[in-house]
């Protein structure tokens, strides 16, 4: 397979690739249409995924640059791509015609014989269908299909400002009082003779936030980070609740949260519970981990109560107090590079793989490592991965996984190899220091690593259900597994050694980062609460939430107070992700399933490759093939329960 030369693209080839496809696509869905034979799996359904995978192979060569050009004009053609693309797919549940070719063939005694991948995608594409509005008057479908065309737009734009906002602070070295060299010789100049510039982006931020000691300029620079595009986006995101809203309604369901679940594993009444269920036992703990900030805090500020920009400083302070965790001391032991290796060693011994870096492969950006995977012993590439984890301008902010060609059985019975691409933003090496990762960020690494396991070791017949294509609120329950991984000494010691001396890290060290890691576990598990419930609250209710009123009805879920005067919304970036829309609760619903499955590796072995095996071929080989609750019960061998999930939050299982 030869792999995509993106250094030739330009913004003109960025959009004409995408449109291309999407006219060959028109060419094979009239075909469809307009077939005269008698109807068979292969005119129809599967004339459909292969018109399907053409536009989704292009959205990865020219819609993808729109998060990770280095070129404006380039990224602004890949969004203007990614709409195009958005808006086709949509547009084929809608498509009255090709609805009533595939219920034709639906009623055809080939259909009638289906079974497996085949009768599944059969029925997913007359829920699709259902879901679109098929059974509505042509006026009220069309409506909603405009609704959705425009709430593809909202999404693009929300992303954009996003991805293209740049601000930060103006600092002196005296104010840069806390944070250790290596964060300072890496910041860009302020505006100022002698200034140093601290930005909005995740690599500043965050160990800003973390280890500051000037209290106003954490308040100051968090001020900038929770109001990031506000102006531009919390219309955009205002619109988009109503506009979700008003599709739901249409299609007669009572919120959006009720239309976006249904194909999920959860329902809202079962999203309420599973909150309930926890947030009384939660609350309790927070408030006696919150007592602990604040007695730490009122050594420096006697007479101050905890805010939103004191709680990470603190919470580090802590670490060092209780556990002698010291952030930059452990991130010496984290390398990039090494983080990287250790990473392939373990999922080579885990899943009987091998990883080779190409040579020149031509990607968008120097930066850019490309990593050929095959089967242990094989020359036979089954993979690539393309890993682009240092920040630039106009890049996406955050850290996620893409899936830019789906693997699936071919008709001559081969196998179409995956590609899949993280892209991240951890610190850049210098020319005397290699980028050095807090523990968090290794974890971070790992958590989006699960997501190219998955995309990239399917098994799947069809592409529609290769990879990461399974229900939304199961889809990180792998990168929990990976997670699990970074909190186990064997496995860290494994790779963790000291930038400059190569000395493994010290056994008390691992020992002391475990015990920490449940530091305040109902605090940060608060936060992802709220998270849900603001979610929910814009889409759950019987009418749209309000994006600004929402945060601060809610924040106190935290128990921390809310940040004045900031647009929380504006940059919560899974408010313009369909997946994640009414879902996000899906990363603690997942966390059950994730922790719940990592405990048979922990039963049986935490390094265990009969394990490991068992979970490539159970779970990452299968994709959506199945319903990932029965994927579960085969692999853990009984029902799925919460029990390693409460036990790690910090509650006895019968809470």
């Amino acid at each position: 397979m030869t792999l995509t030369d993106y250094t030739t693209l330009t913004a003109a080839t960025a959009r004409r690739v995408v449109e291309d496809a999407l006219a060959a696509a028109d060419r094979q869905i009239a075909d469809i249409i307009a077939e005269a034979a008698p109807r068979t799996y292969a005119n129809t359904l599967g004339v459909l995924d292969e018109a399907i995978t053409a536009t989704d192979d292009a959205y990865g060569i020219g819609g993808f640059m729109s998060q990770v050009h280095p070129d404006e004009a380039v990224r602004a053609a890949g969004a203007e791509a990614e709409e195009l693309h958005s808006k086709w797919l949509t547009a084929l549940a809608f498509n009255r015609d090709l609805y009533e070719a595939i219920r034709e063939y639906a009623a055809t005694g080939d259909a009638a014989s289906l079974q497996g991948e085949p009768r599944r995608n059969l029925e997913f594409w007359l829920r699709d269908f259902r879901r679109a509005g098929q059974d509505l008057p042509d006026e009220e479908r069309s409506h909603v299909e405009e609704l959705r065309n425009r709430l593809i737009e909202l999404h693009v734009a929300y992303d954009r400002n996003l991805g293209e906002w740049d601000d930060g602070i103006d600092v002196t070295r005296t104010q840069l009082a806390g944070l250790p060299d290596s964060f300072i010789d890496r910041l860009g100049p302020g505006k100022r003779g002698g200034e140093y510039r601290v930005t909005v982006a995740y690599p500043d931020y965050v160990p800003f936030m973390d280890q500051a000691e000037n209290r106003m300029l954490r308040q100051w620079l968090q001020f900038k980070f929770l109001n990031r595009a506000a102006d531009a986006n919390a219309p955009l995101l205002q619109e988009a609740v109503h506009v979700r809203w008003e599709i739901a309604r249409k299609l007669g369901y009572s919120t959006f949260a009720e239309y976006a679940m249904e194909s999920k594993m959860a329902d809202p009444d079962a999203v309420a519970d599973f909150y309930r269920s926890m947030v009384p036992g939660l609350t309790e703990l927070g408030r006696r981990e919150l007592s602990t900030l604040q007695e730490l805090m009122a050594a420096d500020l006697p007479d101050e109560t905890l805010q939103p920009w004191d709680w990470s400083y603190y919470d580090a302070q802590q670490r060092k107090a209780d556990y002698g965790v010291d952030d930059n001391e452990v991130a010496e032991y984290f390398p990039l590079d090494a983080v990287v290796d250790g990473m392939f060693e373990i999922c080579s011994d885990m899943f009987a793989i091998d990883f080779a870096k190409v040579a020149d492969p031509k990607a968008w950006h120097p930066d850019v490592q490309v990593y050929a995977i095959s089967n242990r012993g094989s020359d036979d590439v089954i993979a690539y991965y393309y890993a682009d984890l240092h920040p630039r301008p106009g890049k996406f902010s955050h850290a996620a996984c893409w899936r830019l060609n789906a693997g699936y059985r071919r008709d001559d019975g081969s196998y179409r190899i995956p590609i899949a691409a993280v892209a991240a933003n951890f610190t850049k090496p210098t020319a005397d220091t290699p980028s050095l990762l807090k523990h968090d960020e290794a974890v971070t690494l790992f958590h989006e690593f699960g997501h190219v396991l998955h995309n990239t070791l399917t098994e799947a017949a069809l592409p529609r259900f290769s990879g990461t294509q399974t229900e939304r609120d199961f889809v990180e329950a792998p990168s929990q597994i990976m997670e699990n991984w970074m909190w186990e000494p064997a496995v860290l010691q494994r790779f963790a050694r000291h930038h400059k001396t190569g000395e493994p890290i010290p056994a008390e060290l691992v020992e002391k980062m475990v015990a920490a890691r449940d530091q305040n576990v109902a605090l940060k598990t608060l936060r992802q609460v709220f998270y849900g419930h603001y979610d929910l609250a814009l889409h759950g209710g019987d009418g749209p939430g309000d994006v600004v009123q929402s945060y601060y009805d809610l924040v106190d879920l935290t128990l921390i107070p809310g940040h004045p005067a900031t647009h929380f919304g504006a940059s919560f970036g899974h408010m313009a992700s369909d997946g994640y829309v009414a879902g996000y609760y899906g990363y603690l619903w997942s966390k059950v399933y994730g922790d719940d499955m990592f405990s048979v590796f922990e039963n049986e072995g935490v390094l265990n490759p009969a394990v490991g095996m068992r979970y490539r071929n159970g779970i990452l080989a299968k994709g959506g093939t199945s319903d990932a609750m029965d994927l579960l019960r085969h692999f853990l061998g009984r029902e799925p329960n919460a029990k390693a999930f409460l036990k790690n939050i910090g509650l006895a299982a019968d809470q």
